[in-house]
């Protein structure tokens, strides 16, 4: 009996597809960055997302550095959609006010940013509930300070983990004194080693640097220091195992990979999206040496309750 023709096309079709990445909405990425894709920190992370998307759906990734206002920005999408770009990240909240000006241009392209406000219907705005995070690092500042002074040193004063830092560090040591400054800027290294310094002065024995463009230089001061540091953003414990207790990890390459996924299979939406802890791409990272198991598997219970109940070990339940 012969079978028709349709059938070995069909059967030829699955097997040539066995082991190639799922396609579906998603064309070419590209990916704009204020700054570098070099700084190790937050651009190195948004370049490992990139990469990872092209890994895991076998399509070509653009990007482009120094995209730091509306007119670059413009020039970049124009090429990017000449290429056959069909999502774009904006590495950052600036890319928000951008994204919503040039979105109706586009309809086609959907546009990402973080911790911005998404207007448009194609523009998705990414948010990490950072809260928590700087909660559990505050804890652990708590109870390691040996001098009962902690500090945060943070860009700006709309982060939601200065103040997550400021509890947790009172939750654990109601006897600590947390201070706070601005730097106002995402890399301005200069401002922030003054703060470091006056901090220092002050007596302050653990900083959380919540910047990603100066927490490296702050963090290697503390080393010099001899003082502790909260790592923020990055796996930072390869700055010194004896200096940072631990780390606030945001796993933007996990997230990036995430959202390419809920595009490809057509579910991304418009808006303002949130993430934390519960969403596997916020998480603590390595602790240091100096900071007791037992505390640490305290820490750990208190987290897997806040991912169960969304409650912090300061709230009732």
């Amino acid at each position: 009996m012969n079978k028709p023709i349709w059938l070995f096309v069909f059967i030829l079709l699955l097997l040539s597809g066995c082991g190639q990445p799922m396609k579906g909405e998603l064309k070419n990425v590209g990916l704009l960055v204020p700054e570098t894709i070099n700084d190790q920190v937050w651009g190195t992370k948004g370049y490992t997302g990139l990469l990872g998307i092209q890994s895991s759906f076998g399509n070509d990734v653009f990007y482009k550095e120094h995209m730091d206002s509306e007119e670059v920005v413009r020039k970049a999408v124009k090429e990017f959609n000449e290429r056959g770009v069909n999502l774009i990240f904006g590495h950052g909240d600036e890319y928000a006010q951008y994204f919503n000006n040039i979105g109706e241009e586009y309809p086609h392209i959907h546009f990402v940013c973080f911790n911005g406000d998404a207007k448009a219907n194609n523009v998705t705005s990414l948010n990490f509930e950072a809260h928590a995070m700087g909660f559990f690092g505050g804890m652990v500042a708590g109870k390691m300070t040996e001098t009962n002074k902690v500090g945060v040193i943070s860009a700006f004063e709309w982060q939601p983990e200065v103040n997550g830092f400021f509890e947790g560090a009172l939750y654990e040591n109601s006897e600590v004194d947390v201070k706070v400054r601005f730097v106002k800027h995402w890399d301005d290294v200069e401002t922030a080693l003054v703060f470091l310094e006056e901090m220092t002065a002050a007596g302050v024995d653990v900083v959380y640097p919540a910047g990603d463009g100066f927490n490296v230089p702050l963090i290697e001061r503390l080393k010099e220091k001899g003082l502790y540091a909260i790592g923020f953003v990055s796996e930072q414990s390869d700055l010194g195992e004896n200096t940072v207790l631990t780390s606030t990890v945001q796993h933007v390459d996990q997230l990036y990979e995430l959202v390419a996924n809920e595009y490809n299979v057509g579910g991304l939406q418009g808006g303002n999206l949130f993430y934390d802890f519960q969403d596997g791409v916020i998480s603590m990272g390595e602790f240091s040496p100096l900071v007791d198991k037992v505390y640490q598997e305290k820490l750990e219970e208190s987290i897997e309750t806040y991912k169960e109940s969304g409650k912090l070990p300061n709230q009732d339940f």
